[in-house]
C-alpha cells in the first residue's frame, strides 16, 4: 500500500514536471497571457483537466517557475559572494544572472517573471512571498555593513529592493539599445557609490 502511494506520488510529480516544462516553452513563445493551454497539455501528453488539477491558473504556473528560477539564481549568487568579491563585482553578478535568465527564457516569459513581482492579483504560493534573490542581496549588504565597507546607516532590505527594482526596470525597458551594457555598468557603479559612508 505504501509502495503504491509512493508510485502514485512519483507519477504525479513527473506529470507536474512535464506540465512545467511544456508551459515554459509555451510561455516563452507567447507570454503567459497569450499562452495556449491546449498546446501545453498536448506537449505534456496529458488531459486538459490535468493542467487545472495541478495549477488553478496560468499565473500559478508562472509563480512556480519563477520561484524555481529565483532559488537557482540566489544559490549561484550566494556561492559567488562566498568567493569574497568586492561589492561592485558582486552586484554585477546579480545583473549577469538576470541577463542570463532573460536570454534563456526569452523576453516574453522574462517580462512576465518580472511583472509577477508587482501583480496585484498574484496568488500567494505555499512558500509565501519571500524572494530568495532579494534575501541574498540583503545578506551581501548586511555583510558589507558589518565589515564597514558601506555606510552603517544603510537599511539592507530597502537597499536590496531598490537595487533589484531599478535593475528589473532597466532590463525590461533598455532592451535592444547598444548602450545597454554601459547603462547597467553605470547603474551598478552609482548604486555602490550611494552606499558608501558619508565623508
Amino acid at each position: 500500500m505504501a509502495e503504491e502511494r509512493l508510485t502514485r506520488e512519483a507519477r504525479r510529480r513527473r506529470t507536474r514536471e512535464r506540465l512545467l516544462a511544456a508551459s515554459t516553452v509555451e510561455f516563452g513563445r507567447a507570454g503567459m497571457a497569450e499562452a495556449d493551454i491546449a498546446k501545453i497539455v498536448a506537449e505534456a501528453g496529458v488531459a486538459h483537466s490535468t493542467f487545472f488539477f495541478h495549477f488553478p491558473t496560468k499565473e500559478h504556473v508562472l509563480i512556480e517557475l519563477e520561484a524555481r528560477e529565483e532559488r537557482r539564481m540566489a544559490d549561484r549568487f550566494t556561492e559567488f559572494v562566498g568567493t569574497a568579491p568586492d561589492l561592485g563585482t558582486a552586484l554585477h553578478k546579480a545583473v549577469d544572472l538576470l541577463a542570463e535568465l532573460e536570454m534563456r527564457l526569452g523576453r516574453p516569459l522574462f517580462r512576465d517573471f518580472l511583472a509577477s513581482h508587482f501583480s496585484t492579483t498574484r496568488p500567494i504560493s505555499e512558500e509565501g512571498l519571500d524572494h530568495p534573490l532579494v534575501l541574498s542581496v540583503v545578506a551581501l549588504l548586511e555583510g558589507a555593513v558589518d565589515e564597514g565597507t558601506i555606510d552603517p546607516e544603510v537599511d539592507a532590505m530597502n537597499s536590496a529592493i531598490f537595487f533589484l527594482l531599478g535593475l528589473y526596470a532597466l532590463l525590461v525597458t533598455v532592451v535592444d539599445s547598444p548602450a545597454r551594457a554601459g547603462i547597467l555598468d553605470d547603474y551598478v557603479t552609482r548604486t555602490v557609490r550611494s552606499l558608501q559612508p558619508a565623508r
